[in-house]
C-alpha cells in the first residue's frame, strides 16, 4: 500500500521531518567528523539515554542518512555512519553550529565561553 502524499508549506518542513528534534542534528553533527560506536555517542552526548540514542540512529537509518556497519567479530562492533545521501547535510549541520556559537556569544558574551565543555570537534 502506497504512503499518502505529504503537503509541505515549505521545505523546510520536509527537512525537520528527517532530521528534527533534540537529538538528530547533534549526532549528526558529531558523524561529520567519521564514524562512531555506540558508546562513542554516548560520551558525546551524556545527558541522551541509550533507549533513545537506539531510537534515533534506527529513524536515521530508516530515512536512508546513516548506515550501521555491523562487524562480525567477538565482542560484537557496530559502527555508525553518514551516507552519500546524508553527508549532503554537512554543510547545513556545520552552518548550524557556527550560528549556534555566534548566538552565544550574543546572548552571553565572554560569559557563553563557559557554557561549552572542551569541544570533541569544533565546527
Amino acid at each position: 500500500m502506497e504512503e499518502p502524499i505529504k503537503i509541505y508549506n515549505t521545505a523546510v518542513e520536509a527537512l525537520l521531518e528527517v532530521i528534527g528534534g533534540k537529538w538528530k542534528p547533534v549526532i549528526l553533527f558529531h558523524l561529520t567528523f567519521g564514524k562512531k560506536r555506540n558508546g562513542e555517542l554516548m560520551r558525546l552526548l551524556p545527558n541522551i539515554t541509550q533507549k533513545v540514542l537506539t531510537q534515533q540512529l534506527g529513524e536515521l537509518s530508516e530515512a536512508g542518512i546513516i548506515a550501521r556497519i555491523s562487524h562480525h567479530q567477538v565482542p560484537p562492533k557496530v559502527e555508525y555512519e553518514l551516507t552519500e545521501y546524508g553527508w549532503s547535510l554537512k554543510e547545513i549541520l556545520h552552518l548550524m553550529c557556527r550560528w549556534g556559537d555566534v548566538h552565544v556569544e550574543k546572548v552571553y558574551g565572554d560569559r557563553g565561553k563557559i557554557l561549552f565543555k572542551p569541544p570533541t570537534s569544533e565546527c
